[in-house]
């Protein structure tokens, strides 16, 4: 009987061990800085959420920041990269339509650090966030400059997402002023449609227009090239851009040199169009349908199921996405959006 006590107390000393250690996220205490560590002073702080707070009153993107000791301290041992995108997805950064989030995570004692952004950017940002960690956040945190590299690589990040720094001078008003307009007509376009007058409306689809339009010279030879029509641009798509075009989710622009017989292609996003980026072959043909498992209060969390599934090489895969209490304040800002990430983004150590 004593030996059978002391197997039991094994048993249980075990499994409680197995539980301290099982994987767990950090609450969020506010949307957009998260400093766990107190790597930022007080005024950095506010510094770094006052440009937060513009970007996504500004450009409705909502990106966070994000500081901890150790993964460990969340029962993660191992890259990164699974922990990110689980901490994006448990929080729900980002809208949940375009799921175009952004998280800077920071493990200081891990000595590693992620960028990680929403599944509505496929893989078209991984490239600039990785270039963005190596140049202007690394050399920063090798020099123990915590604080620094933050706020110049939430800089250059936001710069990436909208084409302009945060409290960026006005001495290229228009050019970025039509760029926001752009922007916001390609991403709400029905708003727009409401909101603006006739006269803004014909602006922004003149300049669209003239941008797709303008004539194009051949790198090669510098002869004017030639855009050709839809039934002869066929030859020159792949199969992927091709149901692209038939998803409505990119329109294609092939243009060919009469001279040198050189080709270019050119894609458009589509702006009525919720296709996200394939996972696998990385064309704008992923659907996801959403059903609610669980719906939110003001008390606790719901939970969402998002089923994939892509029309040009038919992947398929499910996940399930923690939805936010609904927010009892009237203030915008109190919660996350209900994004999820499918782990876009660069890493980096130092």
């Amino acid at each position: 009987m004593k030996i059978l006590k002391l197997l039991i107390l094994a048993v249980a000393v075990m499994a409680a061990g197995n539980s301290a250690h099982a994987q767990s996220y950090p609450n969020y205490q506010e949307v957009f800085v998260n400093d766990y560590v107190g790597i930022l002073s007080t005024e950095e702080t506010q510094r770094l959420r006052s440009k937060l707070q513009t970007l996504r009153a500004v450009h409705d993107i909502e990106f966070t920041t994000v500081t901890i000791n150790r993964m460990s301290d969340y029962g993660h041992s191992g890259p990164i990269e699974p922990f990110a995108t689980g901490l994006f997805n448990h929080w729900g950064v980002g809208n949940v339509v375009r799921d175009d989030g952004v998280m800077l995570l920071v493990a200081r004692y891990d000595r590693k650090m992620r960028i990680e952004v929403g599944s509505g950017y496929g893989t078209s940002k991984n490239a600039a966030m990785a270039e963005i960690i190596q140049d202007v956040i690394l050399p920063e945190f090798r020099k123990d400059n915590y604080a620094a590299g933050i706020l110049k690589g939430v800089d250059e990040v936001i710069n990436e997402l909208t084409g302009a720094y945060p409290n960026e001078s006005d001495s290229n008003a228009l050019g970025r002023a039509w760029k926001k307009l752009e922007r916001f007509a390609e991403r709400n376009v029905i708003a727009v449609l409401v909101a603006i007058s006739g006269v803004g409306l014909f602006l922004v689809s003149a300049g669209r227009w003239w941008f797709r339009n303008r004539p194009r010279y051949c790198p090669v030879d510098r002869n004017k090239m030639i855009r050709l029509t839809e039934q002869l641009e066929d030859a020159h798509l792949d199969d992927g851009q091709q149901t692209e075009e038939r998803l409505k989710s990119k329109d294609y622009d092939v243009w060919d040199c009469p001279n040198c017989n050189h080709v270019t292609i050119e894609g458009y996003r589509g702006w009525f169009s919720r296709m996200g980026g394939c996972r696998s072959c990385g064309y704008k043909t992923l659907q996801g349908d959403t059903t609610i498992l669980i719906h939110a209060t003001t008390s606790s969390t719901g939970l969402k199921r998002i089923d994939y599934h892509c029309h040009h090489c038919a992947d398929k895969y499910s996940a399930t996405k923690t939805i936010p209490k609904k927010s009892s304040s009237s203030s915008s800002s109190s919660s996350f959006g209900g994004g999820s990430s499918s782990g876009g983004g660069a890493s980096g150590s130092w």
